[in-house]
């Protein structure tokens, strides 16, 4: 893991001894995260020093039977960076984060070092892939070509059109920071399946081979 200091975070958990297991855990990893707030509430990523925290970590059940999927998606529409730590294993949920625009998905049975690595490397803008998301992001592992969202699809032909991310984000009415999100989540896709894509020409190549853009297009 790159060093790096000074990261902040917001924990939103409705268990308080949750929430004080992983402020242990971030205060005491390499390098440490400081907790800027912590709530069984939402708001708390949206005022005092929660507002301008480097990361958000989100519980999807905060008291009642009905995923905070709204609450995700305000978060990374506002440029949030987010990591999902969740009860649910099951991998419908996970790709449904992924896809409103979470870095990472973990499920409680993860601990702190791949919590950590998760929260470190949202921080930075970036993906992380526990044991737990490789087999739903993966798929038919006998597959050479990942499977794509729709809306992974539709950014990544946009930004092989575009200039720039921002240009994208205007085009399709999202974040430059959420087509960043799907970019990255491509790239990790492309990873499970064997086939690299660390570049835009990569990707491009990639796309190219997999019959999603044709040179016509470009």
């Amino acid at each position: 893991m790159a060093e790096v200091t000074g990261l902040t975070a917001v924990i939103i958990d409705d268990h308080p001894a949750v929430r004080a297991g992983i402020a242990q855990w971030l205060a005491a990893g390499t390098p440490p995260i400081r907790v800027a707030a912590s709530s069984e509430n939402v708001r708390a990523a949206w005022t005092g020093e929660g507002v301008d925290a480097d990361v958000v970590i989100l519980d999807l059940h905060l008291g009642g039977p009905v995923p905070a999927m709204g609450e995700l998606r305000r978060l990374t529409e506002a440029g949030r960076r987010l990591v999902v730590y969740s009860m649910r294993a099951d991998d419908d949920t996970a790709l449904q984060c992924l896809e409103l625009g979470a870095l990472s998905y973990l499920t409680k049975a993860e601990g702190a070092e791949h919590l950590l690595e998760a929260a470190v490397m949202a921080a930075a803008g970036r993906a992380y892939t526990p044991p737990s998301l490789a087999g739903a992001l993966a798929g038919d592992r006998s597959a050479t070509r990942p499977s794509l969202s729709a809306r992974e699809t539709e950014v990544l032909i946009e930004w092989f059109q575009s200039e720039s991310k921002a240009f994208v984000g205007r085009r399709l009415g999202i974040s430059p920071h959420t087509v960043n999100t799907h970019l990255e989540h491509i790239r990790v896709k492309y990873a499970m399946s064997g086939r690299q894509a660390p570049t835009k020409a990569a990707l491009l190549a990639r796309a190219i081979q997999d019959g999603l853009i044709g040179l016509d297009d470009l």
